[in-house]
């Protein structure tokens, strides 16, 4: 099994967040029990982003939990793209809270992995409907 795991689980571990935090860490253990774990590079983006010159020693500690880097590739990209512009059609009246980050992250765990770790369902079982959420 290959999980693609949410940035906002890897902030949650790495900050440590008091409320979140122990929960998305078992969370990601019982994941890597159960076969790979990934991050794209949108992923690995925000987490280096959240923790400015910092960054790099960011990225270290995911590869040291034992994260693997899979980029994305074209089919992943295009479905992300695909389900941004659903989005984007049906919120042309209402405020648009969602950038093209989230849809990478979920086409890339769509096409690419068998689930995705996040905090954020409502979001990817709207637009990504055959993705596994955890």
């Amino acid at each position: 099994m290959i999980t693609a795991v949410d940035t906002n689980i890897l902030i949650d571990i790495l900050e440590p967040d008091p409320d979140f935090g122990p929960s998305s860490r078992e969370s990601l253990r019982k994941c890597m029990k159960e076969g790979a774990v990934v991050v794209c590079e949108v992923v690995l983006a925000e987490v280096a982003t959240a923790y400015g010159d910092a960054g790099e020693e960011a990225i270290k500690a995911l590869h040291d939990i034992g994260l693997d880097f899979l980029p994305m590739n074209e089919e992943a990209v295009l479905k992300s793209a695909e389900c941004w512009h659903i989005y984007r059609m049906k919120s042309k009246a209402a405020a648009r809270n969602r950038i093209v980050a989230d849809f990478l992250i979920g086409g890339h765990a769509l096409v690419q992995a068998d689930c995705l770790l996040t905090r954020d369902r409502g979001f990817y079982k709207e637009y990504f409907k055959k993705l596994k959420i955890i």
